[in-house]
């Protein structure tokens, strides 16, 4: 088997800090410090704020999908910097798009985890459970990782099918999908609905998966 491009290496040391770095984070109480900032007992004040719900909410998904079926549509018709790309590589950003975010709603379809809001420290009635316990917190859990973060994070895949073909463009398009994705996630730890860890481990995951989803498209046009 070869071995993998020095990028490719590059790109997998990196993720190993990544992963690293939230494990440590797990590992402190920095998540429920952060929480206290944004709510306290009394709940969360800016939980039904306009701007979170409807705009960050509501709006984000809503052109997360609008961009999601723009990509389908540009592998026959693309449009902008999509024309720099091959159809093979158009329809690897296609297919990683949705997978990412069908791959995180299956993993909150698992957890055991409840939102914040739902917690005794901040007015619910839950106890505090880690969210890698195996142990049920009593409440509706699926609240792990940040779903709606990967409204955002879902777009990473445009790195890798423009790293090689237009560097420029990669670099803007893994910025514009990581700020999106951290700023959906903000949204969402104001209004109560997620902690910090569970957003940036909904952007590892998309960033794991489109990694992965490019490796195997390399292979196979290499077969």
């Amino acid at each position: 088997m070869a071995a993998a491009p020095r990028s490719d290496r590059s790109l997998l040391f990196i993720t190993g800090l990544v992963l690293a770095g939230l494990m440590l984070l797990d590992a402190t109480s920095l998540d429920v410090a952060l929480a206290r900032a944004m709510g306290g007992a009394e709940r969360f004040p800016l939980r039904d704020h306009w701007f979170l719900t409807q705009v960050l909410h509501t709006g984000g998904r809503r052109a997360a999908w609008v961009l999601s079926a723009g990509l389908a549509l540009a592998v026959l018709w693309p449009v902008g910097p999509l024309r720099q790309l091959n159809w093979q590589s158009r329809v690897q950003l296609a297919v990683t798009t949705p997978l990412v975010s069908l791959s995180v709603s299956a993993l909150k379809w698992l957890s055991l985890t409840s939102c914040p809001w739902d917690l005794k420290l901040f007015g619910g009635w839950l106890p505090y459970v880690p969210h890698w316990s195996a142990v049920a917190d009593g409440g509706g859990g699926h609240c792990f990782p940040a779903g709606h973060a990967s409204a955002g994070f879902a777009f990473i895949g445009g790195y890798f099918v423009f790293r090689n073909v237009a560097p420029r463009t990669a670099r803007i398009w893994l910025q514009a999908s990581l700020a999106s994705g951290l700023l959906l996630g903000l949204a969402q730890q104001l209004r109560g609905a997620h902690f910090m860890s569970h957003t940036l481990w909904t952007a590892l995951v998309a960033w794991c998966i489109a990694f992965a989803v490019d490796t195997a498209w390399q292979h196979w046009k290499r077969e």
